[in-house]
């Protein structure tokens, strides 16, 4: 007879369920798990990914990344990191950027870096997986994965397999942005993952001469959906063509900016 649910009307005991999360490398260490995630592309979660990264490594953080968005992994490209992963006699170790920060993508692990990944949903899961029980991430005390867009096979794999923390949702003032970004807070909350606040990218547009901000996609909309889901705002990037400029050269660590300082705080208090 099939179970009907309700565990009061039964006499036989199901146990507790049987946990999908996988060990990470005998070797790894890896203190705290924060995902990056996004309703949609296109919002800039990798760049803030990164510059979470960046301002955790200044604080004296040792950070790593994992790529998991491995049809459009941009991370090696704001580091300007080139080449591929190299293996010892241990495994294989991620590549480490300027500053130390350990980051793992598949643009790291294949010949040419602009050759596309042509892999149905399973591969991508279980490669990215494999990023987090076969490299060695040694001495980590934050790692941030910077997921896909959307709610499919990958954010369900990194949610079920990996030990994750706490998520950052990622979104714009655009109200489809805002529609589709409560999919990503619910499918968190659905699976039990604190979500530790929300971002908003090019949530203005700041003026050279008078300093004036202007809401070039429309009025912010975060603090109406953080309002609602109860998850604080815990920054507001401008659309600053200098960070642009500094990503597609390679030099994110060089870049100053002050915006995500109240989600550092957040971090480290986590």
């Amino acid at each position: 007879m099939g179970c009907n649910h309700d565990c009061d009307s039964c006499g036989g005991s199901c146990g507790e369920p049987e946990s999908l999360l996988k060990a990470p490398h005998p070797l790894s260490k890896i203190k705290k798990v924060i995902g990056v995630v996004s309703g949609k592309g296109g919002v800039g979660k990798s760049m803030v990914t990164s510059l979470l990264a960046v301002a955790m490594q200044r604080q004296g953080a040792h950070c790593g990344i994992l790529d998991a968005d491995i049809t459009g992994p941009s991370i090696p490209k704001g580091f300007g990191l080139t080449g591929t992963l190299g293996a010892t006699e241990e495994g294989v170790y991620p590549m480490a950027t300027k500053t130390g920060i350990d980051v793992c993508s598949i643009n790291l692990l294949m010949e040419n870096a602009s050759d596309p990944v042509i892999w149905r949903g399973p591969v991508i899961a279980g490669a990215v997986q494999q990023f987090w029980t076969d490299i060695i991430w040694k001495d980590i005390d934050f790692m941030f994965v910077d997921m896909p867009p959307g709610t499919g096979d990958v954010p369900l794999t990194v949610f079920q397999s990996l030990p994750v923390d706490g998520i950052i949702v990622m979104t714009s003032p655009q109200e489809l942005v805002s529609m589709v970004v409560t999919k990503a807070v619910k499918m968190a909350e659905m699976m039990n993952i604190p979500i530790l606040g929300m971002v908003e990218n090019m949530s203005y547009l700041e003026c050279p001469d008078c300093g004036k901000k202007i809401e070039v996609f429309g009025p912010s909309s975060a603090d109406a959906i953080g309002a609602e889901y109860g998850i604080p705002v815990i920054a507001k990037l401008p659309i600053d063509p200098k960070l642009a400029t500094a990503c597609d050269n390679g030099e994110i660590e060089d870049f100053e900016g002050h915006w995500l300082d109240d989600a550092v705080k957040k971090l480290e208090v986590e």
